[in-house]
């Protein structure tokens, strides 16, 4: 395996990338990769190709809903199939007063996760072994990494959204997809494309996007 060392992104970059970003936070970024190597011997949760690019296919890829959305102090998120912990677990170092819960189905990588956070001291993080139609909590928005396709997954969150939002995008689903959506959105049509290649230029990001898509909600 190659060395973390030579990781695409460095922590240097993230730091031009977000440039309002603490030593603090940047220090629990520094931990991320030894944390996950770690945790990948134990239980397979990244391939050994995407370990070596973990801060560009995991962490940045992450943040690209950052990108998108700042997520305000007191907001609720809800990340679903959140594996080892992505999108949520980046999103929540970079916002440390927005509380995030971390679901998936599985319930060994939910104790990555759990374990994950606390080395992290992530007081904004709530993890629980759940499938999405069995969460309760009302949130303002949901994120993820392309689950399940759009028609399967926004039945599975729509009752969990709040109906009065206070964001610059209205309450409902910030999704990581990649490829041509044309088609899985037909459906959908207030959904809109984000692409990531117009935030990072590395090549991984070319044809990687964050789908927003408005659920229920007032004016």
């Amino acid at each position: 395996m190659k060395k973390l060392s030579k990781q695409n992104i460095s922590l240097d970059k993230l730091a031009q990338i977000f440039p309002n970003i603490s030593e603090q936070q940047l220090n629990q970024f520094k931990l991320l990769a030894p944390l996950y190597e770690d945790w990948n011997t134990k239980i397979n949760l990244i391939s050994r190709k995407d370990m070596d690019s973990f801060f560009e296919r995991h962490v940045l890829h992450s943040l690209g809903i950052a990108k998108v959305m700042e997520f305000l102090p007191q907001a609720k998120v809800l990340d679903v199939g959140t594996g080892g912990g992505f999108p949520g677990i980046p999103l929540a170092i970079l916002f440390p007063e927005t509380h995030f819960f971390l679901i998936d189905s599985i319930g060994k990588k939910i104790k990555v996760v759990q374990e994950v956070s606390n080395v992290l001291k992530l007081k904004n993080v709530s993890s629980a072994h759940i499938r999405a139609e069995d969460f309760s909590e009302k949130i303002d928005f949901v994120v993820s990494r392309a689950v399940t396709k759009m028609e399967t997954f926004v039945p599975w969150v729509k009752k969990n959204v709040r109906s009065t939002h206070k964001h610059t995008l209205k309450n409902g689903i910030l999704y990581l997809k990649g490829g041509d959506l044309k088609e899985e959105l037909a459906a959908f049509p207030k959904a809109k494309e984000f692409s990531l290649k117009d935030y990072f230029p590395e090549p991984f990001f070319e044809t990687k996007k964050v789908v927003h898509v408005p659920l229920k909600y007032k004016s």
